[in-house]
């Protein structure tokens, strides 16, 4: 990680816009939102795997000899969470920004000095594409207050905007410890523990806005055999009403991947635009021996009753082309840019 990276990164994280982005015709205005708490995330016991980032020392242990520039930095969870995540979307930004020729913006629910930052008309009222990045572990009770709903509501009113929600995996709802370590066995990422549950505000998010989507799982993405390229994807292109994916043919290989499960036969509320090949090369897991080959990889919930804007579901690892797949991932970004 480069220090003008690492300065980027944090001269990002500011509470709102200073100086609100106008409307423009065809330049749009994204904003990404990390709904955690940073020094609740950051603060989490070291001595219980469960449930929590990793800190510096793992990763550079994990990566060994690659992260050594940052062996002289604090080695906790919170220098992880800015290098490993939050400075991992700054290629995604400075591309959107030279795409639509407007700043992107990184906020945070409560950033690293404890500030909280709503869902309110700071960040709403110049937003045209809102990217709800929910890295928030369920420990943490991340959940969207009823206000932030009615302005949520609001900017969904006025046509044209979309709300991306980035719901993560999760690993090891179940109870007992033989199920967890047959999830581990199949993702094979050390750094996940056997329990790590994300994305309660997401859910919280999909709940008042009646989005009948649920993230569950983690699994691993399949593969073009003897390659580390992503296996393609399988995507419903006469559903594609607004070109989401249109010249998109794969996501990328994160090891664990979440199954966006619909949870009602509702053809008007929810669309399955791509399905995602699961590795069937991994160790078994319940989901693949339930008889499924794919996972839900992005639902559309299209405009409906007082609803005139767009919601997409999709994991974030799609704003980041550090997991492969960045040559599709960008043609997926101009897509965005040019809705």
């Amino acid at each position: 990680m480069s220090t003008e990276k690492i300065e980027d990164s944090k001269n990002a994280l500011t509470s709102a816009q200073s100086k609100p982005r106008t409307y423009e015709a065809g330049k749009r205005r994204f904003t990404l939102y990390i709904s955690w708490n940073y020094p609740a995330e950051a603060a989490a016991d070291v001595a219980d795997f469960d449930n929590r980032f990793i800190t510096v020392l793992e990763a550079r242990r994990q990566a060994w000899p690659k992260l050594e520039s940052l062996s002289g930095l604090d080695q906790g969870i919170g220098n992880q969470m800015d290098h490993g995540i939050i400075a991992a979307f700054n290629t995604f930004r400075k591309f959107m920004g030279e795409v639509t020729g407007r700043p992107v913006p990184l906020l945070q629910r409560v950033d690293k000095g404890g500030n909280s930052q709503l869902l309110d008309e700071r960040v709403l009222a110049d937003t045209d594409t809102l990217m709800v990045i929910s890295l928030d572990h369920l420990r943490t009770g991340q959940k969207i207050s009823a206000g932030e709903v009615q302005m949520l509501q609001q900017f969904l009113a006025r046509e044209g905007t979309c709300l991306m929600l980035h719901p993560h995996h999760d690993v090891g709802s179940g109870s007992d410890l033989e199920s967890r370590i047959v999830e581990q066995k199949h993702h094979g990422d050390w750094t996940v523990s056997g329990q790590q549950r994300f994305s309660g505000f997401a859910r919280s998010v999909m709940s008042a806005l009646d989005i009948t989507v649920v993230n569950q799982w983690g699994l691993s993405p399949g593969r073009v055999k003897g390659t580390n390229q992503p296996a393609p994807l399988n995507i419903a292109g006469d559903l594609d009403a607004r070109g989401f994916l249109r010249g998109v043919t794969t996501f990328n290989l994160h090891y664990h991947l979440p199954h966006y499960a619909l949870t009602a036969d509702d053809p008007k509320g929810a669309v399955v635009l791509a399905r995602q090949p699961i590795n069937l090369d991994a160790p078994p897991h319940p989901f693949v021996e339930a008889g499924n080959r794919e996972f839900n990889a992005m639902v559309w919930a299209p405009p409906g009753g007082k609803r005139a804007g767009d919601v997409v579901i999709a994991d974030f690892t799609l704003l980041s082309g550090i997991f492969g797949g960045a040559k599709s991932l960008e043609q997926l970004w101009r897509n965005l840019a040019k809705m």
